[in-house]
């Protein structure tokens, strides 16, 4: 039963990302799609390409810096294969990729899984808070193009659909109230059951590994990283603008809007960001001045090319760490 509803998910969201696909594609023509794209030009396409290996270098190094102050010391490259192997794993299976490295990474290098998915939400976090700040300075800089674009495709039919919906969200707030009740009540029990023990168990793992950033030894490392992971995200984006000719005119604030676009669309869970990432991009675009087929054409192109490089990555690092890394203990302090 589990295995059916696990599949059943799987289904639903690559289902939900097909419709959008669909909704942008909708009115155009593949072939027609296809044809700009063959007319990129691919340098900037590969330039584009070495700035985010960069950052998934960057990412891989931010990592382990985390599991180091735990008092681990992971090898470099199987924590880049075990990040590598997350991504591939979320085109499967959406978030399945925190779960999938923290496992990878926990075999060959012998690291308690808990602590691992404790440093992975402290990072997630990080990202989150970067991807903020990346919203409040578009905001700020890019008032005009942000404002038109959240009231047309969100705040306006937003509010359209609100009265409707009133009944709805209350009902799920009174269920996540009554379901916060009930766990405290579950956590606070003294003879608890099996399950409580093991999930109290867990959760102090994760709050270990979450507790990381407080025992780094040098935190400045911590947010350059994180500043030069996103620079790449946005020195990405904005270098495929060079790679067309309908988008090479728009400037460096076009790149943080389309990139902040962009990463919303990419948390979206669906696989791999599909159909999300080109609806919202190729809507971004328009108020720019491009067309709707000129908008999907940079989405398409954008992470098409992105999506190839994390499945071969992805691939080849799974090869790696299944059959080319040998498991080794890398607690620096047997006491620990």
């Amino acid at each position: 039963m589990k295995q059916f509803f696990s599949t059943l998910r799987v289904l639903l969201f690559l289902g939900i990302g097909i419709l959008l696909l669909w909704l942008t594609f909708r009115n155009q023509s593949f072939g027609s799609v296809f044809e700009k794209i063959k007319e990129a030009n691919w340098n900037w396409m590969a330039f584009s390409v070495v700035l985010s290996i960069l950052a998934l270098i960057s990412r891989a190094m931010r990592w382990k810096q985390l599991i180091q102050s735990l008092g681990y010391e992971p090898r470099l490259r199987s924590t880049f294969n075990a990040v590598m192997f997350g991504y591939l794993a979320n085109m499967a299976i959406p978030r399945l990729g925190e779960v999938s490295r923290c496992g990878a990474l926990g075999k060959t290098e012998k690291i308690p899984f808990d602590k691992l998915f404790g440093t992975v939400i402290l990072e997630r976090l990080s990202d989150v808070i970067m991807l903020l700040l990346s919203i409040i300075v578009v905001a700020i800089l890019e008032f005009d193009h942000i404002g038109g674009f959240m009231n047309t495709t969100f705040f306006i039919p937003m509010i359209e659909k609100m009265q409707s919906a009133t009944y709805l969200i209350v009902t799920l707030i009174g269920v996540v109230i009554i379901g916060i009740v009930s766990l405290i009540y579950l956590f606070k029990m003294q003879n608890a059951p099996a399950f409580v023990v093991k999930a109290r168990k867990l959760i102090k793992g994760f709050g270990e590994g979450f507790a990381s950033i407080a025992k780094l030894e040098n935190k400045l490392l911590f947010v350059v990283h994180t500043l030069f992971i996103w620079t790449m995200y946005w020195l990405m984006t904005y270098s495929c603008f060079f790679a067309l000719n309908t988008t090479h005119g728009l400037d460096l604030m076009a790149g943080l809007f389309i990139m902040v676009i962009g990463g919303i669309g990419m948390t979206a869970p669906v696989q791999g960001g599909i159909g999300t990432y080109h609806l919202l991009v190729s809507k971004a675009l328009l108020i720019y001045g491009l067309s709707e087929m000129d908008g999907i054409v940079f989405a398409t192109l954008v992470h098409t090319t992105q999506t190839v490089l994390l499945i071969i990555l992805g691939g080849a690092s799974m090869i790696s760490l299944f059959f080319f890394t040998k498991p080794k203990n890398t607690l620096r302090d047997e006491s620990l």
